[in-house]
């Protein structure tokens, strides 16, 4: 073999990328079961799957009714991390000075922890406001989503705005035809980045207070009053969300780097 062949790598077929997480779950399942059910080595606060489903079958409507205020709260804490997070990057962008004074707030913001943060805002908006859980949600999506349009709107190269600056293009028509597309893709990245952090920080806002529903709410709620077998179904409907939110933005995400690229 020459020196100037090119090894590339072999791409899996579609359906071993949809049946291997698959796969994956059900050898945990299997797994989970052999250790609770038949070998009985588990801790005591684990309960078996069986005991998970029959909870979830039980309990399906509260379930599903608090599974759609975690989805809400979470849903509102990502479309406004993006708008504001879009909003700030592309000002930033623009005006190096607005740049100089975000870097470090942002830098700040990301390291503050989640729990930190939410006690602060459920006090501040009140014990019956789902605000302070939004607020929650709204941070943790904004700043991947600042960071990744800021990154896209930075990919530029400043000899294609001189080409189109000399062929009289207006700032809108370079927008269109070059800022946005270069910029797209990444915002969609953020977009899915920040889908799963709203989700886990509405989660943790709900856990530490504000009213007195929520998946979080009655994940506290039953695992402190040795109900664990309900307080895991009311996780497994938290990871349910999560899957959808990941998956509705990861198709997004593909669709527009198909458009772009194509």
């Amino acid at each position: 073999m020459s020196s100037s062949s090119v090894v590339t790598g072999t791409t899996l077929p579609n359906w071993v990328r949809f049946a291997a997480p698959i796969g994956v779950g059900v050898i945990i399942v299997v797994g989970w079961i052999l250790i609770v059910d038949v070998f009985k080595i588990a801790p005591r606060a684990l309960p078996s799957p069986v005991q998970i489903g029959e909870n979830i079958v039980q309990h399906w409507g509260i379930i599903v009714e608090d599974m759609g205020i975690t989805a809400g709260n979470a849903l509102v804490g990502l479309i406004a991390g993006a708008v504001v997070g879009v909003a700030l990057a592309g000002i930033a962008a623009t005006m190096k000075p607005v740049d100089g004074m975000l870097a470090p707030l942002v830098a700040a913001l990301a390291v503050v922890p989640i729990v930190a943060l939410t006690p602060i805002l459920n006090s501040m908006f009140g014990a019956s406001s789902q605000f302070g859980r939004q607020a929650v949600a709204g941070i943790a999506a904004f700043i991947p989503i600042f960071v990744n349009v800021l990154r896209g709107l930075r990919q530029t190269r400043p000899v294609h705005r001189d080409l189109l600056r000399t062929s009289a293009a207006t700032g809108l028509q370079t927008f269109r035809v070059l800022t946005l597309p270069t910029a797209l893709p990444y915002l969609m990245t953020g977009l899915r980045i920040a889908s799963s952090l709203a989700v886990i920080s509405a989660l943790v806002a709900e856990y530490f207070g504000g009213p007195a529903d929520g998946l979080g709410t009655a994940i506290a709620t039953y695992s402190k009053s040795g109900r664990a077998a309900l307080a895991w179904a009311y996780v497994a409907g938290a990871i349910a969300i999560g899957l959808v939110f990941f998956l509705v933005t990861s198709l997004l995400e593909r669709l527009v780097t198909r458009r772009t690229s194509g």
